[in-house]
């Protein structure tokens, strides 16, 4: 079975090896996470994600940010040696960063006007959100440009909303540092889709 659209899902892999080394200028690759979001489903159309798409300096300044704060949370040293190098080559050695945000106020409206579900929006809210995170991780893999899911919120929320002056009703869930592949990920192991998959008729 030839599926272009599983084709591309499997390019999609978490990359740890970032660099600067892309073809694509900063406005193409801000044209193709915008669409990505744009066309991603969310409950009752509600749109309830937003995105800061970081490059250059304000890229450094995230991932140098994150650092100092993760220097204060590490039990040593000798650990956070091993933070440093994992977030400089990982993430802050890509081109750019998307931020991912849940706006609450869409949440809190659609609890209001649709009291039927109110108890479910916020799990709608987070289904839209890994669906806009797939969906951008994919559209990237498919232009050859590597990426990887972060979450370093709740720590870092504070200090990115004041860096960044992101408005009080967005609720930070993603960080997703992206880049050239500078070395692809390695086999991916899958468990036995008897114990995963159950087909009745």
């Amino acid at each position: 079975m030839s599926n272009s659209f599983l084709e591309n899902l499997k390019k999609r892999r978490s990359i740890y090896a970032l660099g600067k080394n892309i073809k694509l200028s900063e406005d193409e690759i801000t044209e193709i996470i915008e669409e990505a979001i744009r066309q991603s489903p969310s409950a009752f159309n509600s749109q309830s994600i937003r995105a800061v798409i970081l490059y250059g300096k304000a890229h450094d300044e995230l991932w140098d940010g994150i650092l100092d704060i993760l220097h204060g949370e590490v039990p040593n040293e000798e650990a956070f040696k091993a933070t440093k190098a994992k977030v400089e080559g990982a993430f802050k050695a890509g081109l750019g960063t998307v931020l991912f945000y849940t706006d609450e106020d869409v949440i809190a409206d659609l609890k209001k006007n649709f009291p039927l579900y109110k108890d479910a929006f916020d799990m709608f809210g987070e289904h839209g959100m890994g669906i806009a995170n797939v969906d951008v991780w994919t559209a990237l893999a498919n232009e050859g440009i590597g990426a990887s899911l972060q979450h370093y919120n709740p720590i870092a929320d504070k200090f990115i909303a004041e860096k960044f002056d992101i408005p009080a009703n967005w609720t930070l869930k993603a960080q997703m540092p992206f880049g050239s592949i500078e070395q692809p990920a390695g086999d991916k192991e899958f468990m036995p889709d008897d114990e995963r998959f159950r087909v009745i008729k």
